[in-house]
């Protein structure tokens, strides 16, 4: 089982713990992370894009000139999709750009993510996070007590809104709780903080 040092809000290592081997020491597959990662994005595309073929199109009811005898070509609608103003052919309709991946494909990703922090020593366990004042102010000190130099960092808590309040106005800073743990957070911060009751609920879902 990989073992990990506990730390602190201050910096100060505490001790060590010993993660389950079946969520953090995993091997790393990196193909299904990519597939998870291309999923969470494709499912959050709204999907409202729209353009007007030219039976939407306002106007053209009436034929422009009689069929025969003009010399021009025949026309039925001045909103033919080869005049200026007439509708678009093929163009993009309301669509649904979800896509499906089996339930332990996306843990198994979640678990890859999870392992690459560990192998990569950028996991941190924290025994907990208290806060001196619910204050933006108080995480910047937790995070500057860890000398990462502006890198981006994720704190996933045992569902801590006060943390994740005081958290979202600082940029490259994030907390999100154990149940919202997602696979693209874990790739796009670089340095992830655990506190240990979220670690339990993590391996009680994942193990």
């Amino acid at each position: 089982m990989p073992k990990v040092s506990t730390y602190n809000i201050t910096g100060a290592q505490t001790g060590e713990i010993e993660l389950n081997d079946g969520v953090f020491g995993v091997e790393v597959n990196e193909a299904v992370m990519r597939q998870a990662v291309l999923r969470q994005l494709a499912n959050e595309r709204l999907g409202t894009h729209a353009t007007k073929t030219r039976g939407l199109v306002r106007g053209g009811g009436r034929k422009p000139w009689k069929q025969k005898g003009t010399g021009r070509a025949r026309v039925g609608s001045t909103r033919s999709p080869l005049w200026v103003g007439g509708g678009t052919v093929f163009g993009p309709q309301p669509r649904s750009y979800e896509q499906k991946m089996p339930r332990k494909a996306r843990r198994l990703a979640v678990k890859s993510a999870l392992s690459d922090k560990v192998n990569t020593n950028e996991l941190f366990v924290l025994d907990e996070i208290v806060l001196a004042a619910p204050k933006t102010k108080e995480v910047v000190k937790v995070v500057n007590n860890f000398n990462f130099g502006g890198e981006k960092v994720l704190f996933i808590t045992d569902g801590d809104d006060v943390m994740a309040r005081c958290s979202r106005n600082i940029q490259g800073v994030k907390s999100v709780s154990a149940e919202h743990m997602n696979i693209f957070d874990l790739l796009h911060y670089t340095k992830l903080f655990i506190t240990k009751s979220a670690v339990a609920k993590i391996e009680e879902v994942l193990a």
